[in-house]
């Protein structure tokens, strides 16, 4: 990872470890950089490290080892409330018996802000997540996205440099959710304040942040771009992890440059791209995303070419999911737009198909079936 300049870097995780038995690391040897005004969003199944990550810089958990600065100052000691830190969780924990209004002068009545400046500033945080007119009602009779609304209002409201949010979408709807979803990204860019984001959720991770580091077994095992993340895995885990991705296992048979020559148990033979691969005889997994795969006569200028056997159809408005068999493996997927679909494709049909040197990665061999 190309190292960030000091004068850019808002959060510093260095050596960070954590334990709850003394025993079995969830967090092990976390070294991060956050940088200013950045989105990051922290991304991994359960149990990968991400939120313990995440409580620790909030200061509700502490690092069994290591250290973690904040704006070039140990946070080691300092309480939560003192950190400069604003927080929103999945559940809102919203004061109940507190009108909108009071929720988000809380944080500012705590931090002794004359009060005067408490009712403008109120007013200005409710403007900016467009809940102007329900200053006085209590959280009961808000919906769901309103409440989560408020959270943010009440996050953001005492001019953070940072801002954490654990799932905070994760009890709406899928519509809500992905307004909500370019709602905290706007805000993110309009008011340059650094977000890091605790999600399981890949879609959001991609649609929302900067950067995303994927987390497994309470380590980083790639931070990028979002899009780097999805074409350029750099490893089995992630090329699993993050989108769709055909998968297909065999050993390698020769390494040349970043190209290398693979084949699969049944004898075929891949030219893929070589991005973390052993020597020759060594086993392999294959990571072909399902958009990059062509059919029929748009396979034949690809440099891997198999014949595939269409199982079955899997419509999903915008475009289609093909499953196929191909070499031996029952379950390969290929994505098409409608507009893109042979009409006359049909169950039980062999079809040529195709992909580019290009678009196969060899990575390590996944030590578990999933």
């Amino acid at each position: 990872m190309a190292e960030t300049p000091a004068s850019d870097v808002l959060v510093r995780f260095s050596k960070i470890q954590k334990s709850y038995d003394g025993e079995t690391l969830i967090v092990k040897d976390l070294n991060l950089d956050i940088r200013k005004g950045e989105f990051l969003t922290l991304l991994g199944p359960s149990g990968s490290g991400k939120t313990t990550s995440l409580m620790m810089l909030a200061g509700f958990e502490t690092p069994t080892a290591g250290e973690i600065k904040l704006a070039g100052r140990s946070l080691n000691n300092v309480p939560p409330h003192k950190r400069d830190i604003g927080m929103v969780f999945q559940n809102y924990a919203l004061f109940p018996h507190m009108t909108v209004a009071e929720n988000l002068a809380f944080p500012l009545s705590v931090r002794k802000i004359p009060k005067h400046d408490i009712g403008e500033r109120v007013k200005k945080a409710l403007a900016m997540v467009q809940l102007d007119k329900f200053a006085a009602r209590y959280p009961g009779q808000l919906s769901g996205g309103q409440q989560q609304r408020v959270a943010l209002a009440r996050a953001l409201v005492f001019e953070p440099q940072l801002v954490l949010m654990d799932e905070p979408l994760g009890a709406l709807d899928k519509q809500l959710r992905e307004h909500m979803q370019m709602e905290i990204k706007h805000l993110h860019q309009r008011l340059g304040v650094t977000v890091v984001y605790v999600t399981h959720d890949q879609g959001e991770a991609l649609t929302m942040s900067d950067r995303v580091a994927v987390f497994h077994q309470g380590e980083i095992q790639q931070i990028d771009a979002p899009a780097v993340l999805y074409e350029h895995p750099k490893n089995a885990f992630v090329a699993n992890f993050i989108g769709e991705n055909n998968r297909l296992t065999g050993e390698l048979v020769s390494h040349d440059g970043d190209r290398c020559v693979v084949r699969l148990p049944r004898g075929e033979t891949v030219e893929a791209l070589a991005v973390n691969v052993g020597g020759p005889g060594q086993p392999v997994s294959l990571s072909i995303r399902p958009e990059r795969i062509f059919l029929n006569g748009h396979s034949e200028a690809c440099r891997n070419r198999f014949s595939g056997r269409v199982q079955e159809f899997i419509y999903l408005g915008d475009h289609v999911r093909i499953r196929m068999e191909v070499c031996g493996k029952p379950d390969f997927f290929i994505k098409q737009p409608i507009a893109e679909l042979d009409p006359t494709l049909a169950v039980g049909d062999v079809v040529p198909l195709g992909w580019q040197t290009e678009h196969v990665r060899a990575l390590d061999a996944v030590e578990h079936a999933e």
